[in-house]
């Protein structure tokens, strides 16, 4: 057993431990901060660049009928735009003291992992908070509130001429979600698909758990999932996620559901730096301290006619 007398005679100790500690945080996984499975995440760029600089080109011009001998051919234009999306940096610390460092080499077991697995939680949730409702201190948007995508109420022909589900038939949740999938039809002039409904989780249980009129032996998410619109014009699955950060996104404070086509061209969740654990570092004569980071740019909606809210879905 080795006895250390200060934070200094522990570095090779504590090296080892952060190794140990670098494999547990890594292995973990976070289902509960799914945004991955609801927002493409992009990681290309220099992971510590600024930001990230793009262009888009808009072409105008249309072919006519023209005569043999004509020298006046209706000619295209392209314009050129450019536009740009900053990158910041979050992160946790943790703190190992004297006394743990020595109990560990004591009982010759790891440093508590305790401490470092919270401290990587909490960099996790703030990836999905930013994600999904976006960050005040830097002025961003998130999957569930981006300015440009537009909103509507779903039908009020539920019962007592209600919005929300739970006063509706399965047949009626169906419509509702088809309505928003034609939205991003006609509003892109048949240009573009939504592919993904995201729902709150409550939305999603209520269309699971409904019988349809229609066939007593059918869900309504079954249903949905048979004749939505997109799956009749492309042959191909709807892909139907949940977040929980719907259940209260509407502008009243209702269940928003929505309808977009999940492509990095649509929208993108910046991740030049994916979470990163530090080298462990001594702080003074009876502690060492470490940190998990990562660098994010949050959401980023390039395409807002691709996608579409569904509002009131549920009740405050």
């Amino acid at each position: 057993m080795t006895i250390f007398q200060d934070a200094q005679s522990a570095q090779g100790f504590v090296l080892e431990q952060g190794r140990n500690v670098e494999a547990t945080v890594y292995r973990k996984r976070y289902p509960t901060y799914n945004y991955a499975d609801i927002v493409p995440v992009v990681t290309e760029g220099n992971a510590w660049a600024i930001g990230t600089q793009f262009f888009t080109v808009d072409t105008t011009g249309v072919a006519k009928v023209i005569s043999g001998a004509a020298n006046d051919l209706p000619f295209v234009s392209a314009t050129q735009d450019q536009g740009s999306h900053d990158f910041w940096m979050i992160g946790a610390g943790w703190e190992w003291t004297l006394e743990e460092i020595n109990q560990a080499s004591l009982f010759k077991t790891n440093l508590p992992a305790t401490k470092p697995m919270e401290a990587s939680d909490s960099v996790e949730r703030l990836l999905y908070n930013t994600a999904m409702t976006g960050e005040d201190l830097k002025g961003a948007e998130g999957f569930v509130n981006y300015t440009g995508i537009v909103a509507t109420d779903v039908q009020a022909n539920g019962t007592g001429s209600a919005t929300f589900w739970t006063a509706k038939t399965g047949e009626q949740m169906v419509n509702d979600v088809n309505d928003l999938l034609d939205s991003v039809r006609t509003a892109t002039g048949e240009v573009e698909y939504a592919d993904t409904i995201a729902l709150p989780p409550g939305a999603m249980r209520l269309l699971a758990r409904t019988v349809v009129d229609s066939d007593k032996n059918k869900s309504a998410l079954q249903l949905l999932r048979e004749t939505n619109i997109y799956t009749a014009e492309t042959q191909q699955a709807l892909n139907i996620v949940t977040a929980r950060a719907l259940a209260n996104a509407s502008a009243d404070g209702g269940g928003r559901m929505v309808a977009y086509r999940k492509d990095p061209e649509v929208i993108r969740f910046h991740l030049p730096m994916p979470k990163t654990v530090l080298t462990p570092r001594q702080k003074g004569l009876m502690q060492w301290e470490n940190g998990v980071v990562a660098r994010t740019g949050g959401v980023e909606v390039r395409l807002p006619g691709a996608m579409a809210y569904g509002d009131e879905i549920l009740a405050p």
